[in-house]
């Protein structure tokens, strides 16, 4: 059995310069949907055609192709972040929040690479 419960959704997060071009890109290109841009929070969300798993755009004025961060959904961010803790996994600063949409926490495996834990608020 697993240390966290995840749900069945998973999000493939990619820096790109800007959101809106990229997004028409992977649309015409792959026949990926656009659920939303949030331009607040430099945040672009696509439906793959693959039930249950997203591309998320992040923009960045100088992104790192090659670096893809898959960001994993659970129910309560704070009960997964405490099970890995206590087994000594190491997470990148604080659980971070954006009201109304989401909570984040990035944490690494052993051989460095980036993950997510992210809980949906919009509901």
């Amino acid at each position: 059995m697993s240390i966290v419960t995840l749900d069945n959704t998973i999000t493939l997060a990619l820096s790109v310069r800007d959101r809106h071009l990229s997004a028409q890109w992977y649309e015409k290109n792959l026949g990926f949907h656009l659920l939303f841009h949030n331009d607040e929070a430099g945040w672009s969300e696509m439906q793959t055609n693959t039930q249950g798993v997203t591309l998320g755009l992040g923009e960045q004025s100088e992104p790192t192709p090659g670096n893809s961060v898959p960001v994993f959904g659970v129910m309560d961010i704070a009960v997964a972040r405490a099970a890995l803790e206590k087994v000594n996994v190491k997470f990148d600063g604080e659980t971070e929040t954006i009201e109304g949409m989401v909570s984040t926490a990035t944490f690494y495996d052993p051989d460095g690479n980036a993950l997510m834990l992210a809980q949906d608020l919009s509901q």
